[in-house]
């Protein structure tokens, strides 16, 4: 047994290495040729935009325990954090080459479709001209150009902000004198492109732009190097300052607001440059950020890639048969098969439970129990988490009004989720101007949790719970792009639990067990421990013990050392994880039972599923918590537990068909690698294809069914038990899937 520093790394792998691997397989969306071109090309952009982020967060993390805890060590590698940060930085210059590939060849494919990133070289006489009044009538009057010398310092370089850099020499000079370092902001107030004329998507990036035309803002030098740079900084950012002066919430956001200032200005971790660099510039960029060579990568593709999901909007000059040749074919939220449109949604709760499964099916019905919820003079109180939200929300709107129609409104509101802090500061200021309570999170224990319970009087007296919990946020411009699922139930045991938690949040007590639901950080690992122990028992007796989990990340040790052990008792584990898996399968001995696979798709898969046994010994929970530590330590997540065993075979039936994949699916090997899941000769399968297929398939089916429903509803004393049979004849017959 491999032992480093007394921890066993045979069957774990280094988390961040195990994050790139996925950043790999969502760059080889961009490299399928069944993927569509231009969404191919987004996931480029999404793969950059993900390096991004990784480098402000989880470099820069590791950079700051290099720098004061430098003999920490990894309990997945044994490695100190300068060994992590060596590891990543090996694998960065094969990814931008990869990346670099991927992005030229899907743009000169597209070159066929009439879109063009054009090079400024590449343009006729006429064009130049028209980039040339461009420039001088919208650009060059907001530039700031500067020369760095002993009189104008190196200026800040913000966060992700591109910049032209010039090395010049002074034209009229007689004697030899060190080359002279230029900078030219690329404002922000700039659009990304600027679109050519003609009836072609054909564009030239701005910043190719200011880099064309910077000569003419230092006429009396010659360019001897230009180059377009961008600098990634340290954007883990600790929210949490030991500060005695928070005396109200008030102070809390103000106190908010000033720390993220501090993340513009926290430490380099990356340079990227597209142009080779002048050895003069290098070298001295190199000192002025204080990085080591390793950190520096040229890219050939543009470094800032947010402008590919704006060009659609020029695609109306397209022909429609081009559209459809470059696209995904176009997709809405469907109306779910299992709400009957137009009845209030409290009767229906009072039927059964109701699932929700985004992106296939509409928010609407939850957000319309909310407005319901809003104008019910029997609802006394609605209370909520909130981790993100859209910049224009329904929901906010549905809690403005109740909170204003004199219900008792409580919003916990997380202001740190990470760069979506000054959406939240915003949403909070909203709440408490209508009359909502809001709180906040704890100090070092984000609430990541996604909870919402509207309190109400029973008509058989005393008061009545309904509860949501899903997997993701109520963010209706997300919900369209992740899978999650959202459970609304009526059963009072969890009603009473949830009750119980909204309490203990408003007096900062993280200690509670709970009957029925798995609350971090205090009871929801040693819950999954218990249901895996429960497993292991089963196959150590004889029986078939069986785990199957679906999450988006796996990091905790202590989770992945007891799947370990369920593996060496013969439990059969099968678990879909989309991004980190620091678990390695299929090691003999040690993990030979396990299987993983990942689902890198058109959507992101982001819903969490912990299932534990099988047939009437089930049990099955739904959450907002990733097995990560993060999650089961420093955050407050909630697990649900499924109930309804129409739900219940609703949700094995999707684990079935995700599992069936084929298309999408890659196979975790026990060295860490991944291999696409192979087709043994039967019939394809891209699990979100079919969930998108099943959706459309459904909503037909309610468009011929709902007039009886409305018939039913004018005719029938005892609608809900009738209308309740007819929905049950109509599905009855296809399996969920």
């Amino acid at each position: 047994m491999a032992q480093n520093q007394g921890i066993d790394i045979t069957y774990t792998q280094n988390r961040e290495l195990s994050w790139l691997k996925f950043n790999e397989r969502v760059l080889e969306e961009a490299a399928d040729p069944m993927v569509p071109l231009y969404e191919r090309l987004k996931f480029v952009s999404i793969f950059t935009s993900n390096l991004d982020e990784f480098f402000m967060i989880r470099v820069g993390s590791i950079g700051d325990l290099a720098l004061v805890r430098k003999d920490d060590i990894d309990n997945k590698t044994g490695e100190t954090p300068a060994q992590q940060l060596e590891d990543i930085f090996r694998e960065m210059p094969r990814l931008y080459a990869k990346r670099d590939m991927v992005f030229s060849r899907v743009e000169g494919m597209l070159r066929e479709y009439g879109i063009c990133n054009l090079e400024i070289k590449e343009l006729a006489k006429p064009e130049k001209k028209f980039l040339e009044k461009y420039y001088q009538q919208e650009i060059q009057p907001i530039l700031s150009p500067q020369i760095i010398d002993r009189h104008h310092p190196f200026p800040h370089f913000e966060n992700m902000q591109l910049y032209v850099l010039l090395v010049l020499s002074k034209k009229k000079e007689k004697e030899k004198e060190k080359p002279v370092i230029a900078v030219i902001p690329v404002p922000d107030t700039l659009p990304k492109t600027v679109a050519l004329p003609g009836s072609a998507v054909r564009y030239v990036l701005v910043e190719k732009l200011v880099s064309e035309f910077a000569d003419k803002e230092f006429e009396k030098y010659s360019v001897i190097g230009k180059s377009i740079i961008t600098v990634t900084r340290n954007g883990d950012l600790s929210l949490d300052e030991n500060d005695d002066q928070f005396d109200t919430e008030e102070d809390y956001r103000q106190h908010m607001k000033k720390v993220l200032k501090k993340r513009k200005r926290l430490s380099p971790v990356r340079l990227e440059h597209q142009g080779q660099l002048h050895p003069v510039l290098l070298q001295r960029l190199l000192e002025q950020l204080q990085i080591k060579p390793n950190q520096v990568y040229e890219s050939k593709a543009p470094l800032n890639m947010s402008y590919i999901f704006g060009l659609q909007e020029q695609f109306s000059v397209l022909s429609s048969g081009a559209r459809q040749k470059i696209t995904y074919p176009p997709f809405a939220p469907q109306p779910s098969a299992y709400v009957v449109k137009g009845e209030p949604m409290l009767r229906q709760l009072q039927r059964g439970d109701v699932l929700l499964s985004f992106p296939y099916e509409q928010m609407d019905p939850f957000l319309n129990l909310l407005k319901e919820s809003a104008s019910d003079p029997e609802v006394i109180s609605i209370r909520v988490t909130i981790y993100r939200l859209a910049s224009s929300s329904r929901m906010a709107d549905y809690l403005v009004e109740a909170a204003e129609n004199g219900k008792d409104i409580t919003v916990l509101m997380e202001l740190r989720a990470r760069f979506d802090e000054q959406n939240n500061i915003r949403w909070a200021e909203v709440f408490e101007n209508a009359g909502c309570k809001v709180i906040y999170g704890f100090e070092n224990f984000k609430v990541h949790s996604k909870i919402c319970q509207i309190t109400r009087r029973s008509a058989a007296g005393g008061v009545e719970h309904i509860t949501q919990i899903g997997t993701g946020n109520y963010n209706e411009k997300t919900a369209r792009l992740y899978t999650d699922l959202s459970l609304i139930t009526m059963n009072q045991k969890i009603g009473e639990d949830a009750a119980l938690f909204f309490r203990n949040m408003s007096i900062s007590n993280l200690e509670e067990d709970y009957e029925h639901l798995l609350v971090s950080p205090h009871c929801l690992k040693p819950g999954l421990i218990r249901l895996i122990d429960r497993e292991i028992q089963k196959a150590k007796g004889g029986g078939n013990g069986r785990i199957l989990m679906k999450m988006n990340s796996l990091t905790d040790r202590d989770m992945i050392d007891k799947l370990a052990e369920a593996s060496q008792a013969g439990v059969k584990i099968e678990l879909l994880i989309r991004g980190i898996c620091c678990l390695r399968p299929g090691v003999a001995g040690k993990t030979e039972n396990i299987t993983v696979r990942s689902i890198v798709g058109r959507f992101l898969e982001h819903s969490r599923i912990f299932c534990f046994g099988e047939g009437d010994d089930l049990e099955m929970f739904i959450g907002s918590a990733d097995l990560m530590t993060r999650n089961t330590i420093r955050r407050v997540e909630i697990a649900c537990p499924v109930y309804s065993p129409e739900i219940r075979q609703r949700i094995a039936g999707m684990l079935e068909i995700y599992w069936k994949d084929n298309e999408k699916a890659r196979l975790l090997q026990s060295d860490g690698s991944y291999l696409r899941v192979e087709n043994s000769g039967g019939a394809s399968v891209d699990a979100q294809a079919v969930f998108m297929e099943q959706a459309i398939e459904n909503a037909e089916k309610v468009k011929v069914y709902q007039p009886q429903a409305e018939s039913v509803r004018k005719k029938e004393t005892s609608f809900g038990e009738k209308i309740t049979r007819q929905w049950k004849r109509l599905f009855s017959g296809r399996k969920e899937q």
